[in-house]
């Protein structure tokens, strides 16, 4: 995340989760804590991972109280181990208690999509085959996990629909067809705009290459199938190969030589990375 732009880019979503979790005050905080009161906790991993949202971590706590402080040794994409003390956290009490869970919910969230992401590049490790996401990312969380995806050395694919341009099987379906499909984003799309076409058989590739697609998705073919559509696009357009992509299958489709894989498990599907605040203690 950069901090240069996270007011921009980021603060209303933190904002939008922080006003979730307190609609009128923290009732358990303010009990035990009626008055301001420095103190400390540490943040601690409690299973094996790749750390990603260390600075969304802390901003969640500044949002509350700009005198926040975060200390730690780590950056994002950092291996860390279970058990490992990740940093310590200082400020008023009140704002540790009641920013704790939205803070960690960010951590952990992103935390886990870079570890699973992680553990899929390493499937292809020694190709060409680059990993993508998707647009299947929770709502109002998509900044976030796609920089986690990056993070656990993953590559983004669309951001958005204004992003670029994607011909999918219903798209194909209103144009007419393929062919039609392509020629009509030709002749609206800006230049600059590479021209994705979604094929599920090889007449749909051939109608693909025909019409000049950039990008040809092989999408729910097998192995097979994929491995000859890759050989009849040649260096015609590029590949991607989506759809039950798998960490087992991606040592077959590497193998296949496709120029990209996308997978939207890396978003929908990645377990959360068990991280807490333990021990917290006043300073003064």
């Amino acid at each position: 995340m950069n901090g240069v732009t996270m007011a921009v880019n980021i603060d209303e979503y933190l904002l939008n989760a922080l006003k979730e979790d307190i609609t009128g005050e923290d009732v358990s905080t303010n009990a035990v804590m009626p008055k301001p009161r420095q103190g400390q906790v540490e943040l601690i991993c409690k299973e094996d991972g790749i750390v990603a949202g260390l600075e969304v971590f802390h901003r969640v706590f500044t949002l509350l109280d700009e005198h926040v402080t975060f200390e730690t040794e780590l950056s994002d994409g950092d291996e860390i181990k279970a058990g490992q003390l990740m940093g310590v956290l200082r400020g008023d009490i009140r704002v540790l208690l009641s920013g704790e869970r939205t803070a960690l919910n960010y951590l952990q969230r992103m935390s886990g999509i870079a570890t699973f992401t992680n553990s899929l590049v390493k499937e292809l490790e020694g190709s060409s085959t680059q990993l993508l996401d998707t647009r299947k990312t929770t709502p109002n969380m998509r900044p976030f996990e796609k920089y986690a995806v990056t993070v656990g050395g993953g590559k983004n694919h669309r951001y958005n629909l204004s992003d670029g341009v994607m011909l999918k099987d219903n798209h194909i379906g209103a144009a007419g067809g393929v062919r039609e499909a392509v020629y009509a984003a030709r002749a609206y799309a800006p230049f600059v705009r590479k021209i994705e076409v979604e094929t599920e058989n090889l007449a749909m590739v051939n109608d693909a290459l025909e019409a000049g697609a950039d990008i040809i998705m092989l999408d729910n073919m097998s192995d097979e199938m994929m491995k000859e559509a890759v050989e009849i696009i040649g260096s015609r357009a590029l590949t991607e190969c989506s759809g039950n992509v798998t960490k087992e299958r991606l040592k077959k489709i590497r193998e296949i030589g496709v120029d990209f894989v996308s997978s939207g498990a890396l978003t929908h599907s990645a377990p959360i990375l068990d991280i807490s605040l333990k021990n917290l203690k006043p300073t003064e």
